[in-house]
C-alpha cells in the first residue's frame, strides 16, 4: 500500500473513500482483472496455521508466475469457526474450509490455473450432503445480518485503504456536519442499547455526559471480554478495528471529549496489535489528532491492557484499572457519566456497541430502527459454543428465536443428543430450556425467562451435561474472579460453592436447597457491583429450571448424566458383553479384566477412576452407568 497523504477536509476524504470503494469493489467483482484471495486471520484460524497458509500462497503464487494476476490478504473472522481455516477467492466467491498448508498447491493448480472448484475443500451440509462452494449459500449464514461485524472476513484489518473502501468514516463525516446534540438525537432515535450487559440505552448515556459541564471528558471502550467462551469483541477488533475507532470518535464528538481509551485484555495480542496499527495509520493521515478534517474536533486514542480480571468488565472497576489502581468497583452514584475517569465525565461503551455507531450515522437511525424488536433494535453478536455442531461467531437480528440460533444456524446438537439448555449471558446469566426454544431473543424477553443477554455468550448444553455441575463450574469461576471488596460476594459465593460441591459428592441435604436460595438472596442484596449482584444466578437459574436434578443428587445420590463421579458407578452386563476387550483397551488404569472371546469382562471398582471411556466405547450397550 502506498503511503497516503494527509486528509484535511471532508471533501478530500469523501473523494478518497469513493475511489477506494470502487477499487475494492472492482477487485471483488473481478473488474480489476485480478483474482483476490482472502484468508481468515482470526485467532481461531491463526491457531490452525492460517498464517502459514498465507505465506505458502505468497510463495507458490510467485513460483507459478501469478503475482500480477493474484492478490492475497489476511482478513478477519468468517464466523463459522468450526470449519476454519478459510480461504475465499473472488470474484467467484468460492469458499474453501478446513484448509491445510498442503492444500494450497491444490487450490492454485485447480482453481487459479485451471479455473475449477476444489470439490473436496468446499463445505458439505451434513444433513443433506449437498456441497456449497459459495459462502452465501451455506445455511449457517442464511439468517445472519452483519452490522457490528461489517467488513470482518472481507477487508484486511491492517490496511486503512481497504477499511475506507468498506464505508469507514462515512459516519464520522456526517456526524461532523451535525451538532453534538443532533448526533445524540440520532443515536437515541436508533434505539441502540448497550451490548455489554444490561442493555442501557446508549443515547441516554451519551446525553448524561453531554449535559455535564467540564473542560475535560473521556470516552472508554470496554474490551475486557471475560465471559467463558466469549470472543465477540475480540473478533470485531481483529476484523475491523477502524470501525470501532470511528464509533469512539463519534461518541467523543457527541459528548465533547478529546481523548479515548481502549481497555483490552492482554490475552488478545492479535486484536491489540491490529488496533495499534489502525490508530497509527489514522494518525499518519490526520484522521486522529488535532483539528480533524479541518474542524475544531480534536481526538486521540490510547490503549490500556487489562490483566484478565473478570471484575474489570464492570465499568467502575475498569476505570480504576486504567488509573493504575486495583480493579475494584466504586459506589454509584456518582455514575461515570458525571464523575468517571480521573474524576471527569466519562462514557463507557463496549466494543460491539461502538461498532454499531458508524452504521447508524452512515445509514441513518431509521434504517437501524427497522431491524429488531420493539424495545431491542438492531442485531446481536453471539459466540455460539458448547454442544452444537456449528460452533462460531453469529450476528442475528434481535427477535431471532433461540431455536433458529441453535438449530438453523448452529446445526443442532451433535450425535443426535437431546438438547437440555442454553446458557446465555455467561456467569451472570441463566439457562433456558427446551420449553423456551421459541423465545425471541431480545433484552427484555431473556430477562423475563430468567436469563439475560449479557455480552453475547451462548453455550449449548446437552443431555450429557449435569446441570448441578454446570452451576458448580460457573460458581468456581465467580469465586476466582471476585475482587473481594464486598464480604457478601467474597464469602457468600465461597459458601455457596461449598454447598453445591457437597451435593455433587453425594453429601447434600434436602435443606441445602433452601440454604442456597437464602444465601443467594443475601449475595444479591449485599454486593456493590454487577458481578456480585448476579453471582448467584447460576444456582438460582438451575434450581428454578432443574430442581429435580438437585433432588436426584441429594435424595437418590445419583447423577444421571454421569458427570459427578462420586455418584456414578460403571458395571458390565455379562449377558450383553461380547468379550471383545474394547472397553479394557480404552481403560487408562487397567481396571477392566476378562479374556477375549472366552470370558465376559468386569470392572474392578477399587481401581476405576470413573472416567466413562469404557461406557462411551462399548458398541453393544453392555456397560451400565448408575
Amino acid at each position: 500500500m502506498e503511503k497516503m497523504t494527509k486528509i484535511n477536509t471532508p471533501e478530500v476524504l469523501e473523494k478518497l473513500i469513493s475511489n477506494l470503494t470502487k477499487k475494492l469493489n472492482d477487485k471483488i467483482d473481478g473488474k480489476a482483472g485480478i483474482r483476490k484471495i482472502v484468508i481468515c486471520g482470526g485467532t481461531g484460524c491463526l491457531s490452525s496455521n492460517s498464517k502459514q497458509i498465507y505465506e505458502e500462497f505468497l510463495k507458490l503464487i510467485g513460483e507459478y508466475n501469478l503475482s500480477e494476476k493474484v492478490e492475497v490478504n489476511m482478513v478477519g473472522c468468517f464466523g463459522f469457526c468450526s470449519q476454519g481455516p478459510f480461504v475465499k477467492i473472488y470474484p467467484e466467491d468460492t469458499l474453501y474450509r478446513m484448509v491445510k498448508v498442503e492444500d494450497v498447491k491444490t487450490i492454485i493448480e485447480t482453481d487459479l490455473v485451471n479455473h475449477k472448484v476444489c470439490e473436496e475443500l468446499v463445505y458439505v451440509e451434513p444433513n443433506t450432503n449437498v456441497k456449497y462452494p459459495k459462502q452465501d449459500d451455506i445455511p449457517f449464514y442464511h439468517k445472519q445480518l452483519r452490522i457490528a461485524l461489517h467488513g470482518c472476513g472481507t477487508i484486511n484489518p491492517e490496511n486503512l485503504e481497504e477499511a475506507l473502501g468498506c464505508d469507514a468514516f462515512k459516519g464520522l463525516i456526517r456526524a461532523l456536519k451535525m451538532s453534538p446534540q443532533e448526533v445524540i438525537d440520532e443515536v437515541l432515535a436508533s434505539g441502540l442499547r448497550g451490548r455489554g450487559g444490561a442493555g442501557f440505552p446508549t443515547g441516554k448515556k451519551w446525553q448524561f455526559a453531554h449535559n455535564e459541564k467540564s473542560d475535560v471528558k473521556y470516552v472508554v471502550c470496554n474490551g475486557d471480554e471475560g465471559d467463558p467462551g466469549a470472543f465477540m469483541d475480540r473478533s470485531i477488533l481483529e476484523g475491523n478495528p477502524v470501525s470501532v475507532i470511528e464509533g469512539m470518535m463519534i461518541a467523543a464528538y457527541a459528548i465533547g471529549a478529546s481523548n479515548g481509551y481502549f481497555y483490552v485484555r492482554a490475552e488478545y495480542p492479535v486484536a491489540v496489535s491490529r488496533l495499534e496499527k489502525a490508530i497509527h495509520a489514522l494518525e499518519e493521515v490526520g484522521l486522529l489528532g488535532d483539528n480533524i478534517l479541518g474542524t475544531n474536533f480534536s481526538f486521540r486514542a490510547h490503549i490500556r491492557l487489562g490483566a484478565g480480571a473478570f471484575v474489570c468488565g464492570e465499568e467502575t472497576a475498569l476505570l480504576n484499572s486504567i488509573e493504575g489502581k486495583r480493579g475494584m468497583p466504586r459506589p454509584r452514584p456518582p455514575f461515570p457519566a458525571v464523575k468517571g475517569l480521573w474524576g471527569k465525565p466519562t462514557i463507557i461503551n463496549n466494543v460491539e456497541t461502538l461498532a454499531n455507531i458508524p452504521f447508524i450515522l452512515r445509514e441513518g437511525a431509521n434504517k437501524f430502527n427497522t431491524i429488531g424488536t420493539k424495545n431491542s433494535k438492531g442485531t446481536k453478536v453471539f459466540a455460539l459454543g458448547g454442544k452444537v455442531k456449528n460452533v462460531g461467531l453469529v450476528e442475528v437480528p434481535m427477535g431471532t428465536t433461540l431455536r433458529d440460533l441453535i438449530y438453523d444456524i448452529g446445526g443442532g446438537i451433535p450425535n443426535n443428543k437431546r438438547f437440555q439448555a442454553i446458557q446465555t449471558g455467561g456467569p451472570s446469566g441463566g439457562c433456558l430450556t427446551i420449553s423456551e426454544l421459541d423465545t425471541h431473543i431480545d433484552f427484555d424477553n431473556l430477562v423475563e425467562k430468567g436469563s439475560m443477554m449479557g455480552s453475547g455468550g451462548a453455550i449449548v448444553i446437552d443431555e450429557d451435561n449435569c446441570m448441578v455441575d454446570v452451576a458448580k463450574f460457573y460458581l468456581e469461576f465467580i469465586c476466582d474472579e471476585s475482587c473481594g471488596k464486598c464480604s457478601q460476594c467474597r464469602i457468600g459465593t465461597k459458601r455457596l460453592l461449598e454447598i453445591v460441591d457437597r451435593i455433587t459428592k453425594g453429601k447434600g441435604e434436602i435443606e441445602d436447597i433452601e440454604r442456597m436460595e437464602e444465601l443467594s438472596s443475601s449475595i444479591q442484596a449485599g454486593s456493590l457491583c454487577g458481578l456480585g449482584q448476579t453471582a448467584a444466578n447460576p444456582v438460582l437459574s438451575t434450581l428454578s429450571k432443574f430442581k429435580d436434578v438437585y433432588i436426584r443428587h441429594i435424595v437418590d445420590k445419583k447423577c444421571d448424566a454421569g458427570v459427578c463421579k462420586d455418584l456414578v458407578n460403571y458395571t458390565i452386563d455379562e449377558n450383553l458383553c461380547k468379550k471383545c476387550s474394547l472397553c479394557a483397551r480404552k481403560c487408562p488404569v487397567g481396571a477392566i479384566t476378562g479374556t477375549v472371546g472366552k470370558t465376559p469382562f468386569a470392572i474392578d471398582h477399587s481401581k476405576c477412576i470413573k472416567c466413562g471411556l469404557c461406557y462411551d466405547s462399548c458398541k453393544f450397550n453392555a456397560i451400565r452407568r448408575g
